[in-house]
């Protein structure tokens, strides 16, 4: 019973009221272009110094409960040489691991995506634990169209979600399982809506399948929002009241927790849609966040890759981290925005 016991230790640490989960776990390409924002080149040394500035945020674990890493950074040192994964440990984060390998096509599905990775991951994971990685994260992505996403394209990526959510629990590592339909495209809130309900029911009977304990794993799913190019634009309680419609039709209320993922909003947008979500009531699980360029940018752009400005990066993360730590509770309010 020793894995059980330890998913059920690192579930609570990671689901606490009122914090959520930051996503640092940037790919190689992904961080070329955060930093190509602000002026500065993508090399080893660049990201060690951002990862450090983040890991090593004080108070930030006042609403941060645990840190998605890319694989790199379970490798790198701090400036006094502690391992990354110890400083953010050290600070009150649980380290957590981005498994998988990212997307490709789907064969004969033009349009669809699916996720690689599974190959060796248990192996992988049994490495990643002994660096200190606590959780794991797996992502599937899922185009919207009139047509788009196909079944198989559902079927296909809830399968692998499943399988890796699987070989996770095995190693006793917590799984979050992230499928994103994605915000690109002019599709309405309610094609959104009916994609987002048919994604997670796949989902969920994949796990089944698999015999996956809900109890140990959270769900990172995107909010129901109308596409970018969509002509209507959505205010934050009709965000909230579709959103919940859909979760509460398709997730069991077993679920550890549900982390939303910021997925192209602004920061802005993400905190006040969080809000308007957590102001709707009570509901089966904790809705939080799992934010990435929604808690970082403001960070990024702070720090600007000067040593000098650590303290700058450092306070704006800080912030939006605190802002978001509000919206869990149904307590942000745009004026805070403007304030410290």
């Amino acid at each position: 019973m020793g894995t059980e016991s330890e998913l059920q230790a690192s579930v609570q640490a990671l689901v606490q009221k009122g914090k959520g989960i930051l996503a640092a776990d940037e790919s190689a390409p992904t961080i070329a272009k955060r930093f190509a924002a602000i002026g500065l080149e993508s090399n080893e040394e660049n990201r060690r110094a951002y990862r450090s500035l983040i890991l090593g945020t004080p108070a930030l674990s006042d609403s941060i409960s645990g840190v998605i890493l890319f694989e790199e950074t379970l490798m790198q040192r701090a400036d006094d040489a502690t391992p990354l994964p110890q400083l953010g440990a050290r600070m009150g984060l649980v380290p957590g691991i981005k498994v998988d390998a990212g997307k490709i096509a789907l064969a004969l599905a033009p349009g669809d995506e699916i996720t690689q990775g599974l190959d060796g991951l248990g192996k992988r994971l049994a490495g990643y634990k002994q660096q200190g990685a606590r959780f794991a994260k797996w992502r599937a992505v899922y185009n919207v169209t009139d047509t788009l996403p196909s079944r198989a394209a559902m079927q296909t990526n809830a399968h692998a979600l499943a399988r890796y959510a699987a070989i996770c629990q095995e190693q006793g590592v917590v799984p979050i399982v992230e499928p994103e339909v994605l915000i690109d495209g002019a599709h309405s809130l309610a094609r959104c809506a009916e994609v987002t309900q048919a994604v997670l029911h796949e989902v969920f009977q994949a796990l089944f399948d698999q015999r996956v304990v809900l109890e140990h794993l959270l769900l990172k799913t995107s909010m129901v929002l109308p596409g970018k190019a969509h002509a209507q634009a959505a205010t934050p309680s009709e965000v909230a009241q579709a959103t919940l419609r859909v979760l509460r039709r398709t997730v069991p209320a077993a679920v550890a927790s549900i982390n939303f993922l910021s997925g192209g909003q602004t920061p802005e947008q993400a905190s006040a849609n969080l809000d308007a979500i957590n102001r709707c009531g009570v509901q089966p699980w904790p809705l939080s966040f799992s934010y990435g360029r929604a808690l970082l940018d403001p960070a990024l752009k702070a720090w600007g890759g000067q040593a000098s400005r650590v303290r700058d990066g450092q306070s704006a993360l800080l912030k939006r981290a605190r802002l978001n730590a509000a919206a869990c509770q149904g307590r942000y309010e745009t004026a805070m925005e403007s304030s410290g």
